[in-house]
């Protein structure tokens, strides 16, 4: 198989933090399923330290943050470059102290933590960044971390969402993680059915 240079693909620079920010101040946040994904809140349940560092990169309405609080978890951040959404988070989360909301670039954050879960940030950045994101996120996280979380299994006209194929996820990847699962969905929402890969991977020692 043909290795993909990501770097020399289109770059799409008019993502950035003015775009994100006009989408909610607008409200046309389209991906928003207005509830966390089936597959990502099935996994929460099989979690068992409430301790577990968790960050949630491009976090958008943070469902899953909201869901890991029910759930009894004290230790998570969520971070978005659009300062219209944190406003509104901190709002949301304001008398809740198990949840950080940080305003900011996630390429520039620092931390560590045990567990990151993906839900519609990867498809929302530009593909020249891709392999930066799978680097970004080995840096974040700990000795045997876990990303976890969906990826689109399909190709669209034009982005954002930019979607891909399991192939092409396990070459850029495979580098800084083990591999420990990337399945098609079996429970999406009904639009996404069939277009979707759940994935668990855990940091390799590079």
């Amino acid at each position: 198989m043909a290795t993909i240079n990501w770097n020399i693909l289109k770059s799409h620079k008019h993502l950035n933090q003015e775009y994100w920010d006009h989408r909610y101040k607008t409200n046309a946040a389209g991906w928003d399923i207005g509830k966390i994904s089936p597959a990502i809140k099935e996994y929460t349940q099989t979690l068992e330290n409430k301790n577990t560092r968790i960050l949630i990169p491009g976090c958008g309405n943070s469902y899953e943050a909201e869901h890991l609080v029910i759930l009894g978890f004290t230790n998570i951040t969520v971070i978005d470059i659009a300062p219209t959404l944190i406003e509104n988070l901190q709002k949301k989360f304001q008398n809740n102290t198990n949840i950080k909301i940080v305003l900011g670039d996630f390429f520039d954050h620092q931390g560590k933590y045990d567990l990151i879960m993906e839900q519609t940030f990867f498809c929302a950045l530009d593909p020249i960044m891709r392999e930066k994101y799978a680097s970004k996120m080995h840096q974040l996280l700990s000795d045997k971390g876990k990303l976890v979380g969906l990826l689109f299994n399909k190709t669209f006209e034009s982005g954002p969402p930019f979607g891909g194929s399991q192939a092409e996820y396990e070459q850029l990847f495979k580098i800084h993680f083990e591999i420990l699962q990337m399945d098609l969905c079996p429970n999406s929402i009904k639009p996404r059915a069939n277009s979707e890969l759940f994935f668990e991977f855990q940091k390799r020692n590079i």
